[in-house]
């Protein structure tokens, strides 16, 4: 049987366990273990459990539950309220403010938790209620959160880059390096049509007003005092000293990328024991439980997804997958396009976990051989996995929004998310023409 023959089968196999329920590790594991009995020599199959050791016994994983335990400690406390409500109101006097201020709280939160539906359900839990309360459609607020929320696969420490450095062997401290100007564009982009939006509906509710209609929350103008405001800035210094202290450490060489997940563990564990008493047994037992929970899934799904695409390796499937792209003569920028078009249509069923694990034996030689930067590419490659993450049919955030504001119909968040989803179209071309937006800082690290 020709390899081009095997490889289709290994992709249809694949299709055919996820789409019928089995979850992601299950199904990657099982299509590996199959191919492997059936196509590879009988030896192969004793090799399993050290495949996948080896596989996974790389330092920079290390980070991935060291990172989940700092998201899940600010996120099961009040943190992220307190950061949410100073923000608020410093900002509430700008045209939009409060939509701006979710954004900007999801990008620091992101910052600080490296998790997208983290980052979705902490800011989100106080956000959506609040622009409701204040006017602002469902839809909106929404997508608002949904969008915001995917920063937290982008900014740095982003458990997705994490996984991009090990699979395509590059830099950690370049990727989140590069992670910075884009993932601050994307909030530029991001607030510019919250308020853009805010002044539309905003004016649609002064015409209903005008004409004889209730009167909107979006029309309120209440205002915080100044010394509301000043009362309100202490809440977020810790933030910033929890999120300057672990990227000073990091990009100092004072600590590894390992080091500095357990630094920013370690602070953000004192940060609530200090400032929200979460210190006894019974507070933090939920906190570990949640840890545990989602890191043995996700390097659950992290190891099967190693033995898969060791098994496109062996069975040379990437090989020739790539020779084929190459021999199609693409010009860089179709090849570029075809590919990130590929992994868009990945997003639509698979997280971004098992899209860079599974993608990057076949996708990443041709790009290198084009002569594309992967620092540059695994920035680029993330936008696009954030789109995914806010598209149906399996948009992550959007199942996390509706958990958390069960009210508002599926339809009126994914309609509230797609303008976001042409941001970061805007978001990538912009990166394309200007590359040295992802670059100028990578020479911090060498």
């Amino acid at each position: 049987m020709s390899t081009t023959t095997i490889g289709l089968l290994y992709g249809a196999a694949t299709l055919v366990l996820m789409l019928s329920g089995v979850p992601i590790a299950f199904a990657l594991g099982t299509v590996a273990t199959v191919f492997m009995f059936c196509f590879m020599s009988p030896a192969a199959l004793d090799t399993v459990t050290q495949n996948v050791y080896e596989e996974m016994s790389s330092i920079t994983l290390l980070s991935i539950p060291l990172f989940i335990l700092k998201g899940a400690a600010l996120g099961r406390s009040r943190a992220a309220q307190d950061l949410y409500g100073s923000m608020h109101a410093w900002m509430r006097w700008i045209p939009g403010g409060l939509g701006i201020v979710n954004v900007f709280a999801c990008a620091l939160f992101a910052a600080m938790a490296g998790s997208s539906p983290a980052t979705c359900s902490a800011i989100g839990t106080a956000g959506i209620p609040e622009m409701r309360r204040r006017g602002y459609s469902a839809g909106l607020a929404a997508g608002i959160i949904g969008a915001g929320g995917t920063l937290g696969i982008l900014l740095p420490p982003s458990i997705t880059m994490i996984l991009y450095a090990v699979a395509a062997e590059q830099s950690l401290g370049k990727l989140f390096l590069a992670g910075i100007i884009p993932g601050v564009l994307l909030v530029a982009l991001f607030c510019t049509y919250v308020a853009w939006e805010y002044r539309r509906e905003r004016r649609a509710a002064l015409s209903v007003h005008a004409a004889g209609g209730e009167k909107s929350a979006l029309l309120d103008d209440t205002a915080y005092t100044f010394a509301d405001k000043l009362r309100a800035l202490p809440r977020v210094l810790p933030f910033l000293i929890l999120l300057t202290g672990v990227m000073f450490a990091l990009y100092r060489g004072l600590a590894t990328p390992s080091e500095t997940a357990g630094l920013g563990a370690v602070l953000a564990l004192v940060l609530i024991a200090g400032i929200y008493g979460v210190w006894r047994p019974r507070q933090v037992a939920p906190i570990l439980a949640a840890t545990l929970r989602e890191s043995t899934m996700l390097m659950f799904i992290i190891g099967m997804s190693l033995l898969y695409s060791y098994v496109i390796s062996s069975l040379r499937i990437s090989q020739t997958a790539a020779e084929s792209i190459v021999a199609l003569h693409l010009s860089k920028w179709a090849l570029l396009a075809a590919i990130l078009g590929l992994v868009l249509g990945l997003g639509f069923f698979l997280p971004p976990v098992s899209i860079i694990l599974m993608t990057a034996p076949i996708i990443l030689p041709p790009l290198k051989a084009a002569g594309f930067d992967l620092v540059w590419f695994g920035v680029v490659m993330t936008i696009v996995m954030e789109m995914g993450l806010i598209h149906p049919p399996v948009g992550l955030n959007i199942f996390v929004i509706k958990n958390i504001a069960p009210d508002i119909p599926l339809g009126d968040i994914i309609r509230g998310t797609l303008p976001f989803i042409g941001l970061m179209i805007v978001g990538i071309l912009l990166l394309c023409i200007f590359p040295n937006l992802c670059l100028s800082l990578t020479h911090l690290v060498r």
